[in-house]
């Protein structure tokens, strides 16, 4: 007989009672753990008071203190008969001598003093000022309780740890109202208006100050929008930018061969058919290296995080081909052959010790050779040319010069693109480039990239 086990039953399912009653105690643990996090996080950025606000604190302070530290030198030794029950009248004593004065100031200078770092520090003082309360005897209450009011309602404004603060004043009202102070200050009734005002006074200047704080946040988040927004904009522009001068490096020097190739081969193919076919496998050359280099480029734009993942091995091979190393100097040669190709004489000519270089150095300077035999080809047909790459120990120079010619076939006016992506390409390097007609005929082509010294 085969017995089941039914996994949906009260034991070893879901609803398992038994499995609740043991996790209830971990997820109270971890509740209160998170509960006991979030009250050490601040909701905010602490505030950065102004000079202003700061001035203002401690005029506050200074003011509250001589005025306490007055009250309670001025009513030492004195003794206060109160009435504590209906027509029972009592005695309440007050701190006498110096030791009881020096209390007495001291309280008024602490509680006062805190006042000074109330925006800064906002729960820090509420908690200095309670204390200080707690201590007043019941006498003198008016020593720090107006102290008192003052940090309550600043860590009600300031304090960037809302979830504390709001744990902590009712704690800090609870105690002061419940340590025993049952004799509360007494108030004159000339100062009974002034004390119902000025908390009114007070809680506007909160509100308008929790207004322009919310205000000035939302200007800064949508000024860090803005910004944001614009950054992502330059990004763009320049990655297009970025591309459109890799695609021109790439496809004008290849298709601008093909082209001469094309139009030779045209011309001899009755006359000299094997000559033509030469030409033809030079265009087809040149077409194979135009893809290749186009796949690099392409590759570089679609390839993902994950394309290691969701291709297979031949796949990873092919991207490897495609994405193999941007050419630099040691492909210089193959270059000069296939501008060779189109009837160019091109004569290359190294000094200096080579060393290695970053490959997008090398990139750079391969294609000022590639960019300027392209124009020589298309604008100076019949013309020589020299490239001259020169490695110094603080300098890369290359040069590329002709001797000048007319215009091929199908040559039109250039739009200067090509050196413009040159100039920027060189300047990632700090380096400069110099392009123009000679005096003895032709056109000359000049590239300086400081290196780093050895």
């Amino acid at each position: 007989m085969t017995t089941r086990t039914d996994s949906s039953g009260p034991r070893g399912g879901e609803n398992d009672p038994v499995k609740e009653l043991r996790t209830t105690p971990t997820r109270l643990r971890d509740t209160a753990r998170r509960t006991l996090r979030d009250v050490g996080l601040p909701s905010g950025p602490p505030l950065q008071p102004t000079r202003g606000a700061r001035q203002f604190d401690a005029s506050v302070a200074l003011v509250l203190g001589i005025t306490t530290v007055y009250y309670g030198i001025d009513n030492a030794d004195n003794v206060v008969i109160r009435e504590i029950a209906p027509g029972v009248e009592g005695v309440v004593p007050r701190p006498s001598g110096p030791g009881g004065m020096a209390f007495m100031v001291a309280l008024a200078v602490i509680a006062s003093g805190a006042l000074a770092l109330r925006r800064r520090y906002p729960l820090a003082v509420l908690c200095v000022v309670t204390a200080a309360t707690l201590a007043t005897p019941q006498s003198v209450l008016r020593l720090t309780f107006y102290a008192f009011v003052i940090a309550v309602y600043s860590a009600a404004v300031y304090s960037p740890y809302r979830v504390a603060t709001l744990a902590a004043l009712p704690v800090s009202v609870v105690l002061v109202g419940t340590s025993g102070n049952s004799v509360t200050p007494i108030v004159p009734n000339e100062y009974i208006a002034l004390l119902i005002l000025c908390p009114m006074a007070v809680a506007a200047v909160g509100l308008r100050t929790w207004k322009l704080r919310t205000d000035e946040g939302r200007t800064r988040l949508s000024a860090l929008q803005g910004e944001q927004a614009e950054a992502l904009r330059r990004a763009v522009e320049h990655e297009r930018a970025r591309i459109a001068r890799e695609l021109h490096d790439v496809v004008t020097h290849n298709v601008s061969v093909m082209i001469i190739q094309a139009g030779a081969a045209r011309k001899i193919m009755h006359t000299s058919p094997e000559e033509a076919g030469e030409a033809l496998l030079a265009v087809e050359a040149g077409g194979r290296s135009a893809m290749t280099e186009l796949r690099h480029v392409v590759g570089l734009l679609t390839m993902t995080d994950d394309s290691a993942e969701t291709d297979g091995g031949a796949d990873l091979a092919d991207t490897a081909g495609e994405l193999a190393p941007q050419p630099g100097l040691d492909q210089l040669d193959a270059l000069l052959g296939r501008v060779r190709d189109t009837g160019l004489p091109v004569d290359l000519t190294v000094t200096g010790r080579p060393r290695p270089l970053p490959p997008g150095l090398e990139l750079a300077a391969y294609r000022v050779v590639q960019e300027a035999l392209t124009n020589t080809v298309k604008h100076a047909f019949g013309a020589t040319a020299v490239v001259r790459v020169e490695h110094g120990p603080e300098l890369l120079r290359v040069e590329v010069t002709d001797t000048g010619g007319r215009p091929g076939a199908g040559a039109a006016a250039g739009s200067g693109r090509g050196l413009i992506g040159l100039r920027e390409r060189l300047a990632v390097y700090d380096g400069t480039l110099h392009a123009g007609r000679r005096l003895t005929g032709g056109y000359r082509v000049e590239a300086l990239i400081p290196l780093e010294t050895p």
